[in-house]
């Protein structure tokens, strides 16, 4: 049974910086696409990051590209998301979660964590 945790998330200013973390269990990290989500009040989930199973590389939405980062240990079974240079429009319930292959459509992936909330706010 695939089950996520996520941790991390809290209140920062804007320009501050968290690290959100995802805990992963039920397989293998390495076998399949993780992917970070956000979704604010009112608005549709909106993809974040992706790191492809086949080669590791990340990809990012424009709007975080150059200030969030996602890496995985595959070890721990933990994917992460340095997030850096925060603005309010970050403000989002962050999710991970795990496909075939990475897209940034949140119907493709079915399995969800909790979430945790990320508040960016002065």
């Amino acid at each position: 049974q695939v089950h996520l945790v996520e941790s991390g998330g809290g209140l920062v200013q804007p320009g501050g910086s968290l690290k959100l973390s995802c805990e992963v269990s039920g397989f293998n990290l390495d076998d399949y696409a993780i992917a970070w989500f956000r979704q604010a009040p009112g608005k549709a989930r909106e993809g974040v990051s992706c790191i492809s199973p086949s080669d590791g590389a990340a990809h990012y939405a424009y709007s975080v590209k150059g200030r969030f980062i996602a890496s995985r240990d595959n070890a721990k079974n933990t994917v992460y998301l340095q997030m850096s240079s925060l603005k309010p429009e970050d403000t989002a319930v962050y999710y991970c979660t795990t496909g075939d292959f990475c897209t940034f459509y949140s119907d493709d992936y079915s399995d969800w964590g909790q979430g945790t909330q990320v508040t960016v706010f002065s």
